[in-house]
């Protein structure tokens, strides 16, 4: 009688437990820069994460559990994102992690997750980050490569075969400044002039000036982000430059054209294309998806959407993706990202390989736009 008591407790306390780790909430970490020199690509970011976990969770959850967001303000310091990564991974226990929303911070978090094995998708540009593969490593988010390319696609097509380059100093700037010399050279296109400036830099009419005395230059090439770019616009037309300005995936974002103000004017910028989401034609694959997220952004936040806010929804609906098909374990997500196959997503269509933590196809994911009376157009 006393060991058939036991033997039921036991399985009621089986029962029990079974039914509480069911319950347990799968717990996703994030690194955003909310504030700080890249809090228009965080601040985006950040919300998009918090307003999807918690419509992911009014509607049952993903595998029948919900989701847990733990989320990190890096304020776009490398050294705040290892620290940070450092919690997530060994105080949190999260079973994977979304971020850094920067390439300078990616890079000095990727030894961390490759040690911890405890999968990331970042959400910054840099090739660096996927290239070569690293196992625990991945992201949805077009290249400072593939923005090269689409930039001097444009180019080419407008007889412009001789440009210079104005570029960051920071991670995102070197990197798209190495990857665009590279595909210049592939693609026939002289770099008479190769200038760059400081993250602190407030002036960067000396570089411009320099620029406007090389003899053959036809277009201007500004790899960068955050205020660094606005400010290279703003002195783009005090010093009276009238040939084409062309900036990165980096200033996507509504407030890049406010900081710049009508200096933006014509200005080209290469973008994922949830911005005109509603000027895509109807055969973009990712046009419909673009459109309920630009749609839901703006009537939940009142602001206009942000791509920056996209590379976070791809993010989290991919570590979804992953855990319906996988599991919910850490080494279950890594293996359900890396094989993510035809994922329409805002930055376009993913498929995944082992050899291919990015599987973005770029006809999808990059537009080239044109600013034109303080708003995006699609460029001509």
């Amino acid at each position: 009688m006393k060991s058939m008591l036991l033997k039921m407790l036991a399985i009621v306390a089986l029962f029990w437990s079974g039914s509480v780790l069911a319950e347990e909430p799968i717990r996703i970490g994030a690194l955003v820069s909310a504030t700080g020199p890249a809090s228009f690509i965080g601040d985006p970011e950040l919300k998009t994460l918090r307003h999807y976990v918690e419509k992911i969770n009014d509607t049952g959850g993903v595998a029948g559990r919900k989701l847990e967001l733990i989320a990190y303000d890096t304020g776009a310091n490398p050294k705040k994102a290892v620290t940070f990564a450092k919690r997530l991974l060994y105080k949190d226990k999260v079973a994977a992690i979304i971020g850094p929303s920067t390439t300078g911070e990616t890079m000095a978090v990727i030894p961390l997750i490759q040690k911890s094995k405890i999968p990331m998708l970042s959400m910054a540009g840099g090739v660096p980050i996927i290239d070569p593969v690293k196992k625990w490593v991945f992201k949805i988010v077009a290249t400072d490569r593939m923005a090269c390319q689409k930039i001097m696609e444009h180019m080419k097509a407008h007889q412009i075969s001789k440009i210079a380059m104005l570029s960051g100093s920071g991670g995102f700037g070197k990197s798209m400044r190495k990857q665009c010399k590279m595909v210049a050279k592939d693609m026939g296109i002289d770099i008479l002039a190769d200038e760059t400036y400081g993250k602190k830099d407030t002036d960067m009419s000396a570089q411009l000036l320099k620029i406007k005395n090389t003899p053959g230059v036809q277009a201007v090439l500004n790899p960068g982000f955050g205020q660094g770019p606005a400010i290279v616009t703003k002195n783009f037309k005090q010093l009276g430059l009238k040939m084409p300005l062309y900036e990165s995936h980096g200033v996507a974002s509504k407030k890049y054209i406010e900081i710049a103000g009508d200096a933006a004017e014509g200005v080209y910028v290469v973008s994922p294309p949830v911005v005109v989401a509603a000027k895509l034609p109807d055969t973009n694959p990712v046009k419909k998806v673009c459109l309920a997220y630009k749609n839901e952004y703006e009537k939940t936040f009142h602001t206009p959407v942000a791509s920056f806010g996209g590379h976070a929804y791809d993010s989290l609906y991919a570590i979804a993706d992953a855990v319906k098909r996988k599991g919910t374990s850490p080494a279950a997500i890594r293996d359900g990202l890396e094989s993510l196959h035809n994922f329409v997503g805002i930055d376009g269509v993913v498929n995944m390989s082992p050899t291919d933590h990015l599987g973005l196809d770029t006809k999808s994911g990059l537009v080239m736009l044109q600013i034109k009376n303080g708003d995006w157009k699609l460029a001509e």
